[in-house]
C-alpha cells in the first residue's frame, strides 16, 4: 500500500473489518447453513456498526498522529531558529516515540557541533586564547560599555626572536612556546585583577607572535606601565622547551584610552606604532604611543597614499647610471635608478620614500612598474641598434617570493627583450638569507642568460661557503671599501683583498661610489674590473644617457 495516505489506509481497513464482520455474523446466525432475510439483516447491522467503531478508532488514531506529527514540525521549525535546548513536545513521544528519540539525538548533535564550529571561529587553537576577531568584538563592547573618563591600556605585543625558535626547532616546538607565552599572559592577567580590583583583562592573539591586552579601570597611567614592565618581565625569563632553554623576550607598545583613541581602531592603530617604535629603539622594549609618533604615523599615512597616486598618474621615472671597464672605458652596464617626480615636492631619491613603500607592500607594484619599464626599454634600444645591458634593484619584498621572477621572465618574453641584457642585483644580506626556492628561480633567470649580481658587499655577514654555491656572477663593492682607497694604505689593502676573494669566486668585481680620478686609478692598479660612480657620470634620463655613451668622456677616467 506504498503511496496511499494513512486516511485511505484507514478507509480500506473499516471496509475489509465490516465485510469480516457481515460474514462471520451471517454464519453464527445461520447454524443450519439455512439464510434468511432476518439473519441477513442482523449480520448486516453487526458489520456497519462493526464498520462505524473501526473508522471512529481510526479517525481518534490519526487525529491524535497529526496533531503529535504538527508538534514535530513546529519545534523543528524552533530549532531552525536557534533553539535547540527546548524540550521535546510530549504527545511527540507518547504517539511517535521513535520520532522524539530521533529528534533529542539530532539537537544534541547540532548543539556539538555548533560549539566545535563556535570555538574554532572564535578562540585560536594553539593558545586557546580569542582570535583577532573574537578580542575585537569583546573589546568594543567593553569600550562601549565604560563610563565617560575611565582609564584603559590596550599593549599591543609582539615577541622578538620567536621568529628564530620557528626556524631553528620546529612548527611544533614553536606552537608549544606560543602556549607557554599565553599562559604568562593570562598569569599576568590574573595578577592584575586581584592587585588593582580591575575586571578581567582581556587577552588576545591577532597572528603568528602578536598578542594583545586590554585593561580597563585603571587608576591613573602610570599603572599602565608598571603593567608593561611586568609583562616585559614575564616574557624575558626563559622558556623549558622540552629541556631547552630558549629567551626570546618582547617589544610592547602602549595605548591609553581615551588619550590615543576613543575606539579600538584607533587605540589599535596608536598601539602598534608604539610597539614598533620599541622595536627601532632596540627591542626588549616598553614605549608608550606619543604625539611624535601620531605625527609620524600622519606622514606614513600621507606618502603611502601619495605612493598610489603617483603608481596611478605615472610619476615614477628611470635614470641611468653607466658602469664602465677597467682599462678602456667600455659601457659594460647601467643601472637603473628609481626616480619619483612628485607634484609638490619635485625630483624625489628613493631613500625618502622605498622604506615605506616597503612597510605598505606598494614596493611590489612599484617593482611590477620597473620591471615592465626596463623590459620595454631593452626592446626599444635594440630596435634603435643599442645594446645595452639594464641592472636592476631587487627589494626584500620580491626576493620574498619566487612568483616576482617568473613574472620578471615572462615581462622580457612578452617585450622581446633578450635576457642576456637585464642584469639583478641583490644585496649580500638577501642574498645570504633568501630561500632555496628563490635561488632556484634565479637560477633559471641566470640560464636565460641573465646577469646576477651581488650589491653592497662589505656591509654584511657572508657566508662564503653560501657565496660560492650562489649562482652570481659579479659583486660590486660597497663604497665604504672604495671611499678612502686613494689616501689610506689599509683601505687599499682591504679593497685589495676582497677583489682577490672575488675574483677567486669566478666573478667580476665591480666598485661603486667612485667620485675622483684617484679612486678610479687605485682601483685600475688593484685589478678592479669595472666602476661606477658620480666621478665617472651621474645618474641620467635616457636621451642624456644615450648621447653620453657616443662621447669618450668615460674614457679619460677609466684610463
Amino acid at each position: 500500500m506504498e503511496g496511499v495516505s494513512l486516511k485511505s489506509r484507514a478507509i480500506v481497513f473499516a471496509m475489509c473489518a465490516g465485510a469480516v464482520a457481515f460474514i462471520l455474523a451471517l454464519v453464527a446466525t445461520t447454524p443450519d447453513g439455512e439464510i434468511g432475510l432476518d439473519s441477513v439483516a442482523r449480520a448486516l447491522i453487526a458489520a456497519i456498526i462493526c464498520a462505524i467503531m473501526c473508522w471512529a478508532s481510526a479517525e481518534r488514531a490519526l487525529a491524535t498522529t497529526a496533531a503529535a506529527l504538527d508538534s514535530a514540525i513546529a519545534r523543528l521549525a524552533r530549532a531552525a531558529h536557534g533553539d535547540l535546548d527546548g524540550a521535546i513536545p510530549p504527545e511527540i513521544g507518547a504517539c511517535v516515540p521513535e520520532l522524539a528519540q530521533a529528534m533529542d539525538g539530532l539537537f544534541e548533535q547540532l548543539s556539538a557541533n555548533l560549539d566545535s564550529v563556535h570555538r574554532l571561529a572564535m578562540f585560536d587553537s594553539v593558545t586557546a586564547l580569542p582570535n583577532r576577531t573574537n578580542f575585537r568584538r569583546t573589546c568594543e563592547r567593553s569600550l562601549g560599555e565604560l563610563p565617560p573618563g575611565t582609564i584603559g591600556a590596550l599593549f599591543f605585543i609582539d615577541l622578538d626572536r620567536f621568529k628564530k625558535v620557528n626556524d631553528t626547532m620546529g612548527h611544533a616546538m614553536g606552537d608549544m612556546l606560543l602556549g607557554m607565552v599565553a599562559n604568562r599572559l593570562r598569569a599576568v592577567a590574573d595578577r592584575v585583577r586581584d592587585g588593582l580590583g580591575t575586571p578581567q583583562p582581556l587577552i588576545g592573539r591577532l597572528a603568528g607572535d602578536e598578542f594583545t591586552m586590554f585593561v580597563t579601570h585603571l587608576p591613573d597611567g602610570a599603572e599602565a606601565a608598571r603593567i608593561g614592565r611586568g609583562l616585559l618581565f614575564a616574557l624575558a625569563e626563559p622558556f623549558d622547551l622540552l629541556g631547552t632553554d630558549v629567551e626570546i623576550g618582547a617589544s610592547i607598545g602602549i595605548a591609553l584610552h581615551p588619550d590615543h583613541g576613543g575606539n579600538l581602531t584607533e587605540l589599535m592603530r596608536a598601539a602598534d606604532a608604539a610597539m614598533y617604535h620599541a622595536k627601532a629603539s632596540g627591542r626588549g622594549r616598553v614605549e608608550y604611543f606619543t604625539q611624535d609618533l601620531a605625527q609620524r604615523i600622519a606622514v606614513r599615512a600621507r606618502m603611502e597614499g601619495e605612493l598610489r597616486e603617483a603608481l596611478e598618474r605615472d610619476q615614477f621615472r628611470l635614470v641611468y647610471q653607466p658602469q664602465v671597464s677597467l682599462p678602456g672605458g667600455r659601457i659594460v652596464a647601467a643601472e637603473a635608478l628609481l626616480r619619483w617626480h612628485h607634484p609638490r615636492d619635485g625630483l624625489t631619491l628613493p631613500g625618502t620614500f622605498l622604506q615605506r613603500a616597503e612597510e605598505t607592500g606598494l614596493i611590489v607594484e612599484i617593482g611590477e612598474w620597473v620591471i615592465a619599464t626596463v623590459a620595454e626599454t631593452i626592446a626599444r634600444w635594440g630596435r634603435m641598434g643599442i645594446e645595452q645591458r639594464l641592472a636592476i634593484n631587487i627589494s626584500p619584498r620580491q626576493l620574498d617570493h619566487v612568483a616576482f621572477f617568473h613574472r620578471l621572465r615572462a615581462a622580457m618574453r612578452a617585450a622581446n627583450a633578450p635576457a642576456h641584457l637585464l642584469e639583478l642585483e641583490l644585496t649580500e644580506t638577501l642574498a645570504m638569507h633568501c630561500s632555496s626556492e628563490v635561488v632556484e628561480a634565479i637560477a633559471l633567470l641566470r640560464a636565460d642568460g641573465a646577469t646576477i649580481a651581488i650589491d653592497d658587499f662589505g656591509t654584511g655577514y657572508s657566508n662564503l661557503t653560501r657565496l660560492r654555491h650562489l649562482p652570481i656572477d659579479r659583486v660590486k663593492l660597497d663604497r665604504s671599501l672604495i671611499e678612502h682607497v686613494a689616501d689610506c694604505i689599509d683601505a687599499r689593502t682591504i679593497a685589495h683583498a676582497v677583489i682577490g676573494l672575488i675574483h677567486g669566486l669566478g666573478c667580476e668585481a665591480v666598485g661603486e661610489g667612485i667620485e675622483t680620478q684617484a679612486q678610479a686609478d687605485v682601483l685600475r692598479v688593484i685589478g678592479c674590473d669595472v666602476i661606477q660612480g658620480f666621478g665617472i657620470a651621474e645618474p641620467m634620463d635616457e636621451a642624456a644617457f644615450v648621447a653620453w655613451a657616443r662621447t669618450d668622456e668615460r674614457r679619460a677616467l677609466a684610463g
